[in-house]
């Protein structure tokens, strides 16, 4: 089912970059605990809302506990997106900057909980494969829809993928 017309993104491909650098080839390697540390990040888990701050040396990402598990990585996802690649406080900047920053940051968690190189652990022609990719990625059924979903608008697939077994709650 796999077309290897798929040409990827500048973002996917510096998530790639990344994830070869500190030896994470695998799914089940894509961490909160690993990654932070190696990144030498903070991170929290508090019943308040997500955010994360850089004070001089210290790193910190507070995750919201409230939140589904499945959910904590890709608040992780987000916050780490500003931290590596984000300057500037954004309640200081124009809003056409941090509208830009947060697109950069919502397709960063996609292709970092998801990433390109790991697509090899997908069987897309499963009819479940939102499912199977919820469990292999360890995030929502609506992340993974919507990076399937992102994979077909490109041309990753010569036909649709079976994601019609898929509810909304």
């Amino acid at each position: 089912m796999k077309f290897h017309d798929y040409c990827t993104t500048s973002l996917e491909d510096w998530v790639t970059k990344f994830y070869s650098r500190i030896g994470i080839t695998k799914p089940k390697q894509i961490d909160i605990t690993a990654i932070s540390r190696y990144l030498r990040i903070y991170v929290h888990y508090k019943p308040i809302y997500s955010y994360f701050e850089v004070i001089g040396r210290y790193q910190g990402i507070v995750i919201d506990c409230r939140e589904p598990p499945e959910k904590h990585r890709e608040i992780f996802f987000h916050e780490l997106c500003h931290i590596l690649r984000h300057a500037g406080v954004q309640s200081m900047m124009p809003e056409a900057f941090r509208e830009l920053q947060e697109w950069d940051a919502r397709h960063f968690v996609k292709y970092a909980a998801i990433p390109f190189h790991m697509l090899q652990y997908i069987d897309f022609d499963d009819s479940h494969v939102v499912e199977q990719m919820t469990d292999i990625f360890k995030v929502s059924p609506e992340l993974c829809l919507e990076r399937l979903l992102q994979l077909q608008r490109n041309g990753y697939f010569r036909q649709s993928v079976p994601t019609q077994s898929f509810q909304w709650d």
